[in-house]
């Protein structure tokens, strides 16, 4: 990628970087899938190596939740 696909901002694809990025988890799907709520509306990712439950925040990287994000009580 180029960074020129319009769901990649400015110079950087953040599907392609070494970025994860924390998102809210929407609903859990079958399949080991999820939506995820984004800067531009819903995502689907990929949920298989994280327990993960509607409402939890995930840190994502490729499509791949990677980490559940523990927040501050």
């Amino acid at each position: 990628m180029t960074g020129t696909e319009p769901h990649c901002p400015d110079d950087v694809c953040v599907t392609c970087s070494d970025a994860a990025v924390a998102m809210r988890v929407r609903e859990v799907l079958p399949g080991g899938l999820a939506l995820v709520d984004t800067a531009d509306g819903p995502a689907e990712i990929s949920v298989a190596l994280v327990d993960a439950e509607p409402g939890d925040l995930v840190l994502v990287h490729a499509k791949e939740a990677i980490a559940r994000v523990e927040e501050p009580s």
